[in-house]
C-alpha cells in the first residue's frame, strides 16, 4: 500500500509528537520543585546495570568457548571490557575497547 503525501505527513507529525511527548514527559512528572521519589532513584541506579547483565547474557548465549574459535573472540572481548572499566570507570570507552578488541578478533585472529 502506498501512503500519500497527505498521509506522510500526518504520520511524520504525529511521530514528532508522540517523540517530543515521550522526552519532555519526565521534565513534566518530575519538576525540579519536588524530590525524586525513592523508587525513581532506586531505578535508575539499578536498570542500568541489569540491562547490561541481560545484554552480556543474550550475547553469549549461544557461544560455547569450549568448542573450537566458537566464543573465543567473545569472550576475549568481554574480558577486555571489564579490564577497561575497572581501570577507567568510563563506560563509554570500556565500550568501546571490548567493542574493538571484538572486531579486530573477528577481522585478523579468528
Amino acid at each position: 500500500m502506498i501512503m500519500s503525501l497527505s498521509e506522510k505527513i500526518i504520520t511524520i507529525a504525529i511521530m514528532a509528537g508522540v517523540t517530543m511527548a515521550v522526552r519532555f514527559l519526565p521534565f513534566i512528572v518530575f519538576s525540579s520543585s519536588r524530590p525524586t521519589p525513592k523508587f525513581i532513584q532506586y531505578l535508575g541506579k539499578a536498570l542500568a546495570p541489569a540491562l547490561f547483565a541481560m545484554l552480556v547474557v543474550y550475547c553469549l548465549r549461544n557461544s560455547n568457548p569450549l568448542v573450537g574459535n566458537h566464543g573465543l573472540p567473545e569472550y576475549i572481548a568481554v574480558a577486555v571490557t571489564i579490564a577497561v572499566h575497572l581501570w577507567r570507570k568510563q563506560l563509554l570507552l570500556s565500550l568501546a575497547a571490548g567493542t574493538a578488541c571484538y572486531m579486530l578478533l573477528l577481522q585478523f585472529v579468528f
